[in-house]
């Protein structure tokens, strides 16, 4: 039970880093091409991960023709669970 939770807690903690270097990245790449950075989305642009993530979900899936219906969408998981579980 204590293992869960600190696995948990820990890959709560990798998801909300990776927001916030998103975050990070994205203003020093508009700070370099002298534009406006992601601060329209949330306070000082903090919630542009989120908005990211909500966009890829909702994205339409394209399988090619020929591909393998199931494979084509188990490969994208069974990725994530194999780098998740390492």
């Amino acid at each position: 039970m204590l293992y869960s939770i600190v696995a948990l807690l820990t890959y709560l903690h990798v998801l909300v880093s990776v927001a916030f270097f998103t975050v990070f990245e994205r203003k020093l790449m508009a700070g370099i091409q002298r534009r406006k950075g992601p601060e329209f989305v949330g306070f000082l642009g903090l919630l542009q991960g989120l908005a990211d993530g909500l966009k890829l979900v909702f994205k339409e899936i394209v399988i090619p023709e020929g591909a393998n219906y199931y494979l084509f969408l188990f490969a994208p998981v069974l990725a994530l669970v194999l780098a998740l579980s390492s």
